[in-house]
């Protein structure tokens, strides 16, 4: 039992999980199949007696795959983890902490930083998922990777089917500021904690295959590239909300 819990929980020392193969494939169908659910059964989910422990449940759960990840960490010293380079720095991260207590309370505040966050930053992780390269599907860390990044999305689309929610362009507004100060806190953090330390992808490129290793490693223009594709992302997430409304605009 010992050996199995050392191997599930584990880090493999080769290459496990390639990129668009089924076991990349499967988990973002698997969640588009559940968003698609939440939509066909809105009505019927909003009427429901115990919605908003439905919300709850859903909320526990991100918070505790989110956690699990640390979890791991500190139960399994085999893996070699280095706190420093492990702290909950992360877009990805704050977007499930901040998406479950969205779900809990129902706050728009909260949803316009989820919102934004997940559709503009976490959208790079499902695309080119590198943290997992080493951890295949017969590993914990594998699950967990595709829970945390894909019930943002489930608890996102919960709320705009199901509650009526939707940004805004102050959302825009809060969901940036947010952002400029994780990114302060994410620099200071690699400048202090020095080489190996590379929250927010600010320092350097990630020593597995990702997205980002085409951008350059000079800090200023690595920093304004990064910059700009955050603000398109930004942009590209409020043109559907901001098109509907001067549709609107124009048939009153």
């Amino acid at each position: 039992m010992k050996d199995f819990f050392d191997y599930f929980f584990g880090k493999g020392d080769t290459v496990e999980f390639e990129n668009f193969t089924l076991a990349h494939i499967l988990p973002i169908l698997l969640a588009a199949g559940v968003i698609y659910l939440i939509y066909r059964y809105r009505k019927q989910l909003r009427g429901l007696s115990f919605e908003s422990q439905l919300r709850f449940g859903l909320a526990l759960t991100m918070i505790i795959t989110e956690m699990s990840y640390f979890w791991r960490l500190v139960g399994m010293p085999s893996l070699g983890a280095n706190a420093a380079e492990h702290l909950p720095i992360t877009i990805c991260g704050w977007a499930i902490i901040f998406g479950s207590y969205m779900m809990v309370t129902g706050s728009q505040k909260l949803f316009d930083i989820v919102y934004f966050w997940t559709f503009a930053g976490t959208v790079f992780a499902l695309i080119m998922p590198t943290m997992i390269t080493y951890t295949g599907p017969t590993r914990f860390r594998y699950y967990q990777f595709w829970l945390e990044h894909t019930l943002g999305y489930v608890a996102l689309f919960y709320m705009m089917f199901v509650h009526k929610m939707r940004p805004t362009k102050r959302s825009f507004v809060r969901a940036y500021g947010m952002l400029a100060a994780l990114s302060v806190v994410a620099y200071v953090t690699n400048r202090m904690l020095g080489p190996g330390a590379n929250y927010l992808f600010l320092a350097e490129p990630e020593s597995t295959p990702s997205i980002l290793d085409v951008l350059p490693t000079f800090f200023p223009l690595r920093l304004l590239i990064m910059g700009s594709i955050i603000t398109a992302m930004f942009l590209l997430c409020y043109l559907p909300w901001y098109l509907m409304d001067r549709k609107r605009a124009k048939a009153a």
